[in-house]
């Protein structure tokens, strides 16, 4: 697969692209990790228990998988700067079902405007990231790759605060339990002042989505044209004849799977512990996640190489899942360290674990990719196409995590699903990625 630009629609300076490009990457960090405030939100006005708020997350991500190849296919017929349009009003129409779905409280109605949500990033960032690459030097692709990457996080900072301060305001004591201890008039009445609270926040962000979508259209972006060249000719052997891609999905898998759930149920874990700053608490993942990425890009390739990142990256892993999982809920010995003198609230030292995770997470997907795709040659789209299915796992494994979670009575023990995560990528960084055939016969496959 080649890339070109049509003649002509190459713009004089990558300034305004750039800019619209980093919009974009935006707006995905904002939709992203709205999930992460959503899920105690919609856990107290839906009165669900910890599994069925977990389908929040599933919703979202499941989309990934289900819509990935009908939106390439519509890309083809639309182009690339056409798609992003379509991508955001897909978008558009996701955020104002937010609107039936908050008058009627109906879990169901939120858990479609999530899914259309996320069909419509779906299909944004498919055809944004091209324009990314293409926008400079191929040799600094990777810091502008980093950048977006920054503004994603930075955007997963702002959003649970502001849902606080938007959403949650003037609500004292606000959580399940004090829903239930209430009477079932008083308790209709918080419901419905609460759910209705989204419908101006809808409006707003479908507005917003609606200018960015008259921003891409008419700014002077390169179309981008995709030709598929048979380069295969003769060659028999399939991509999943490859250990370091099969196993780099896998990697990936276990990655986003962790990824959101340290961002999207930090929050449950703080209701159920009854912290009043809860529906804020994916801040904290992704402050720290931000941190890892400054670390990444001023380390690789200067001081550490991109395994020894990613090996460090799953071996921080470990230690923040054991600590998650049996750290103190009451003591908050580490943050008091950390930021305590700052003025920021701290949080309990097993909450505080959760939002480390991010720090140790924060170079893994630009670790394995590398690493993983080494050597392809002419196989490299196969791979990279494998790779990309490793996004559900932000799907599968957060839901995992909420039944563990309802079936242990614990959303603390539920943490543990990331150690088998973790191990796994330790495993790829440090003999996985090196693996240039399979063992076993039973591997000898075909694709």
């Amino acid at each position: 697969m080649t890339i070109s630009n049509k003649v002509g629609t190459q713009p004089r300076s990558s300034i305004l692209p750039m800019i619209i490009i980093g919009v974009l990457f935006f707006t995905f960090g904002f939709f992203t990790w709205l999930n992460g405030s959503l899920i105690p939100f919609l856990k107290i006005i839906c009165q669900l228990n910890n599994f069925q708020a977990s389908f929040v997350a599933f919703a979202f991500y499941i989309a990934y998988t289900v819509m990935a190849l009908p939106m390439s296919f519509i890309l083809r017929r639309t182009g690339y700067k056409n798609g992003m349009v379509l991508g955001l009003g897909i978008m558009v129409v996701g955020s104002l079902l937010f609107i039936p779905a908050a008058q009627s409280t109906d879990y169901m109605a939120f858990l479609v405007a999530l899914f259309v949500l996320g069909t419509g990033l779906t299909i944004l960032q498919t055809a944004s990231n091209p324009y990314l690459v293409h926008l400079g030097p191929h040799k600094s692709a990777a810091k502008r790759i980093s950048i977006m990457a920054l503004l994603n996080k930075v955007a997963g900072v702002v959003v649970p605060p502001l849902f606080t301060l938007v959403v949650l305001s003037g609500f004292e004591n606000l959580s399940s339990e004090h829903l239930a201890a209430i009477s079932a008039v008083e308790r209709q009445v918080q419901v419905a002042e609460l759910s209705s609270r989204l419908i101006l926040p809808s409006i707003v962000m479908a507005g917003a989505l609606l200018f960015v979508a008259a921003l891409v259209k008419f700014a002077p972006l390169p179309e981008l044209v995709f030709e598929d060249k048979d380069v295969v000719q003769g060659d028999k052997t399939g991509i999943l004849q490859f250990p370091p891609v099969v196993l780099g999905a896998v990697a990936l898998f276990a990655y986003v799977g962790v990824e959101v759930i340290a961002g999207s149920t930090i929050g449950l874990f703080g209701e159920n512990l009854g912290l009043s700053n809860f529906a804020s608490l994916t801040s904290y993942t992704m402050v720290f996640m931000v941190f890892g990425y400054l670390i990444g890009i001023i380390s690789i390739p200067r001081f550490m190489s991109q395994q020894t990142a990613l090996m460090l990256s799953a071996i921080a892993g470990i230690l923040c899942i054991i600590g998650a999982a049996t750290a103190s809920t009451e003591r908050t010995l580490i943050a008091d360290l950390l930021w305590g003198w700052s003025g920021i609230p701290v949080i309990p030292d097993a909450v505080t674990f959760v939002a480390m995770m991010g720090l140790a997470h924060a170079m893994v997907w630009p670790s394995i990719w590398p690493l993983a795709i080494k050597g392809l040659g002419k196989r490299t789209a196969q791979g990279s196409a494998l790779l990309i299915m490793g996004i559900s796992g932000g799907a599968i494994l957060p839901l995992a995590f909420g039944k563990i979670a309802y079936y242990s009575g614990s959303t603390q023990l539920a943490y543990w699903i990331g150690l088998p995560c973790y191990l796994f990528i330790l495993f790829f960084a440090m003999k996985g990625h090196k693996m240039r055939k399979w063992s076993l016969p039973a591997f000898q496959l075909r694709y």
